[in-house]
């Protein structure tokens, strides 16, 4: 899949820290009624991620605007203060959104969430309820790990440990260090990084005491996005896969732990942000027209996605 020409932009944090930001046909963002699609990608993702390539080629076929929000430490660049990103981190995507609002006033906004994005995003909606109607017109989670700790577990054990969990480990950990080396009194375990073979241990270690939560089970707990999807007031679409390898089918919210105004769509397959299709050549291109089709039928107007 083709790489999009992105145009990066800095911008920086309220807390004197940056975020980089890939642009898509950023030249067109100033048009009346140009629809701004907002990205926020998951655990150690990038816009190189093939579901980011994939919306963002999308974008620039349909002549829509796209931006990629790097979480920080993300862009290949290590952020200057000790927090980093989370799944709960949904004050970032509060001012990055205002901001956007407020820069661009004249676009439709909408904005996708993968994985940890989708969470974090899904927690935003809830905590704004009729607020985020203002800044945002629609909004996609996809693979949103509703519990946490369930997610946890899941990739703890056989196979999702030993492949999945081993490469989160190795960069996760290598940034741990790295803001220890960077921030001396930082609330980092550094022994306790050292041996983390899980969430649990890493969470411990460097999620929990860096952002503010007493450990990992009250990370788990406070941020996971099912218990705010009762709150939110904004059209969204929540997308998961009941085959997928690092979330449970039994963690995913019920009809009735939802609001009327997010839509429950459950792929019997797609696994973790896959939804390939194809027997001799694959495609991605399923989930980013999915997610488009959301939008458009939240934008008032249509574009060619089938």
């Amino acid at each position: 899949m083709p790489l999009p020409q992105y145009e990066r932009e800095r911008w920086e944090t309220p807390d004197d820290d940056f975020i980089d930001i890939d642009w898509v046909n950023k030249d067109l963002v100033q048009q009346p009624n140009q629809r701004l699609i907002i990205l926020f990608h998951g655990l150690e993702g990038s816009s190189s991620s093939p579901y980011a390539k994939a919306l963002m080629n999308l974008c620039h076929e349909q002549g829509h605007t796209g931006a990629v929000i790097h979480w920080r430490s993300c862009s290949g660049e290590v952020n200057r203060q000790a927090i980093f990103y989370h799944s709960g981190f949904s004050s970032e995507i509060d001012w990055i959104l205002r901001r956007m609002a407020q820069q661009f006033p004249h676009t439709r906004r909408h904005v996708a969430g993968v994985s940890l994005g989708g969470n974090a995003l899904i927690k935003w909606l809830g905590e704004q309820r009729a607020d985020a109607n203002a800044i945002i017109k629609s909004a996609a989670a996809i693979c949103p790990p509703h519990d946490l700790k369930a997610g946890a577990v899941a990739l703890s054990k056989g196979f999702n440990q030993w492949v999945y969990m081993r490469n989160f480990l190795s960069t996760l950990k290598r940034k741990g260090l790295q803001k220890l080396t960077m921030h001396p009194n930082a609330p980092i375990d550094a022994a306790l990084i050292q041996r983390s073979q899980n969430f649990f241990d890493l969470d411990n270690a460097i999620t929990a005491p860096l952002h503010g939560y007493k450990d990992a089970e009250d990370y788990w707990a406070r941020a996971s996005c099912k218990s705010f999807m009762r709150h939110i007031q904004t059209p969204t679409l929540v997308l998961n896969a009941l085959n997928d390898p690092f979330i449970p089918a039994e963690s995913l919210a019920k009809r009735h732990e939802a609001s009327t105004h997010v839509h429950l769509e459950y792929t019997t397959a797609g696994g973790h942000v896959g939804f390939i299709y194809g027997k001799t050549r694959v495609s991605l291109s399923w989930l980013p027209r999915r997610v488009m089709r959301f939008f458009e039928t939240h934008s008032g107007e249509t574009s060619l996605t089938e």
